[in-house]
């Protein structure tokens, strides 16, 4: 079944088990499933996960969604009922899945530097090659999957301590400008960003590629050393004590030797979701990001996640998702990353979110034979 059995199963259940699925409407999913179709049969397919799933077992359900509006929660719930199967994502270990969540700040920026707005945002180098088995060195581990091409060499690409002190000065690599290495610093956590520029206009960054190196979590160390108790730690108490510690935030900053290239995104439309890497607009509280390693991007998740209420004035959650994203600290089959919107409001309630969840993914009913 997949480079992971040996890590999880998938157990199947049956929709009238699935905790919180009668009180879902899942209605807003369907204009992103048709993106999603154009996007596979008209660009190209997503890369399938080790779970097996391709884009190709996902199509007869977009297709299906192409003409389809739902009359009311239970018509959408009903089209999933008819077309797919659930099976919950049970991990061998016997620990439950785990969600975060993420969002799209807002930043105010320059096009040019000066006193006040000197922390870039940087396009990919033209040095900055991807790495497959075919040309990694044996050096680099497994993980790496991007590397600095130079004189005819492969090695590691220089990490955020040596770009912060100035390695890619020069090279008109830069988008825009903030006032703050933190906003930055978060800004790569997130992947994405809306730029606001002095004039009024809006522009968009989303990732492009990365250094290479893998993710270290500054609030993991940050608990660690004592600095914060593990029961505190968030997105904001992070930021505040960062801001209370102006002479360590590089070192802080700085343990993490993960950086993150960006390009610009279409700004036509400031109030959709930012476009991922399943290359479709987030739509805020329906899209997940995932292992791609394991799942393929478009198919449904339900996450429920009796803990996690802040999203659901006051109610657990539970919600049938869009597997639309991935990130360097999304690892393991039952992982997910919650994508809260943007702006502040929305990194308020993305910046506390860490909780235990359960995953159940619905595979589309000609290829759920193939996990019975």
């Amino acid at each position: 079944m997949s480079d992971h059995a040996s890590d999880f199963v998938l157990q199947a259940i049956s929709f009238d088990t699935l905790e919180g699925w009668k009180d879902d409407d899942p209605s807003g999913l369907f204009e992103v499933m048709r993106r999603c179709r154009r996007q596979i049969s008209d660009v190209k397919p997503y890369r399938t996960g080790s779970l097996g799933l391709s884009s190709e077992d996902l199509l007869p359900l977009l297709h299906a969604a192409e003409d389809f509006t739902p009359s009311s929660p239970s018509a959408a719930r009903a089209f999933f009922e008819t077309r797919c199967r659930p099976f919950l994502i049970r991990r061998k270990d016997g620990n439950p899945g785990f969600v975060t969540a993420f969002y799209e700040p807002d930043i105010e920026v320059s096009e040019r530097p000066d006193e006040v707005f000197r922390f870039p945002f940087y396009r990919r180098p033209d040095d900055l090659i991807d790495l497959d088995d075919a040309n990694r060195p044996a050096e680099l581990d497994n993980s790496y999957a991007f590397a600095r091409l130079h004189d005819g060499r492969i090695a590691a690409y220089p990490d955020r301590r040596a770009i912060d002190q100035g390695f890619l000065e020069g090279r008109g690599l830069e988008i825009a400008w903030a006032k703050s290495k933190v906003d930055v610093f978060f800004v790569h956590v997130q992947g994405a960003a809306r730029l606001r520029y002095s004039d009024g206009r809006i522009g968009r960054i989303t990732y492009a590629a990365k250094a290479g190196h893998a993710f270290s979590a500054v609030g993991k160390l940050l608990i660690d050393r004592g600095e914060i108790a593990r029961a505190d730690i968030s997105m904001q108490s992070i930021r505040a004590w960062l801001a209370g510690n102006p002479e360590r935030v590089d070192e802080m900053l700085w343990h993490n030797r993960s950086y993150i290239f960006f390009r610009e995104a279409p700004a036509a439309d400031p109030e959709a979701g930012p476009i991922a890497a399943a290359m479709v607009p987030l739509l805020a509280g329906r899209s997940l990001a995932v292992d791609r390693m394991i799942h393929t991007f478009g198919f449904p998740f339900f996450i429920r996640s009796e803990s996690l209420t802040h999203l659901d004035h006051g109610r657990p959650f539970r919600r049938l998702m869009l597997a639309l994203d991935t990130g360097s600290a999304i690892v393991g089959p039952a992982r997910g990353d919650i994508f809260t919107g943007s702006g502040d409001l929305a990194g308020e309630r993305a910046g506390t979110v860490r909780n235990d969840a359960d995953f159940a993914i619905l595979i589309p009913n000609a290829a759920a034979g193939r996990f019975d």
